[in-house]
């Protein structure tokens, strides 16, 4: 069938995109954001299914994820411009959370070098017995910390939408070679 590079490098990206999403999952889970929590489950399906289609030679599967993978770019640009408060977008407003809960990102409280002072005494209501926390004197910006995980999804998202397309190439190559014989 072919030399591997295209599908081994593909199966990588995969692989790697699938340890990155998981770390990012864990901490939406834990900063109760909704949205992103839905949005990296949708993500971790998809790229399983990409991983199958190309250990599979199933170049629909691989197709799947590019289409995918141009959408989660998108929407990690999204995020880099709700974090970075970009275009009127606040990272205050509860458009994560689904209006749920009043928890921010997990970095906002337990960011690298924050220090944690008590939200509750500053008027904040809190939900559910628990008070909320906020960082400061941040050695990094907690909306600085989501912009580089996004920027990290959107790089990996960039390289396994060119060899996604690069490896469906290959192998409809392959297949119409096969047909002609």
């Amino acid at each position: 069938m072919g030399s591997c590079s295209g599908r081994c490098t593909l199966l990588a990206l995969c692989a790697l995109q699938l340890v990155t999403i998981l770390e990012r999952q864990v901490f939406d889970f834990l900063g109760y954001q909704w949205a992103p929590i839905l949005a990296n489950f949708v993500h971790i399906i998809v790229v399983i299914l990409g991983l199958f289609g190309t250990v599979q030679y199933r170049p629909r599967y691989i197709m799947v994820y590019a289409v995918w993978a141009a959408l989660w770019v998108t929407w990690n640009v999204f995020i880099i411009c709700f974090y970075l408060e970009v275009g009127g977008l606040s990272r205050d407003s509860e458009l994560l959370t689904f209006n749920l809960s009043w928890h921010r990102s997990w970095w906002q409280e337990h960011g690298p070098g924050c220090l944690r002072a008590g939200a509750s005494s500053a008027g904040l209501r809190t939900l559910h017995g628990q008070a909320l926390v906020s960082g400061s004197g941040c050695a990094l910006e907690p909306g600085h910390v989501e912009a580089l995980h996004s920027g990290l999804q959107i790089l990996v998202a960039l390289l396994g939408f060119v060899y996604s397309c690069y490896v469906v190439s290959m192998l409809t190559e392959e297949e119409d070679s096969c047909l002609h014989k």
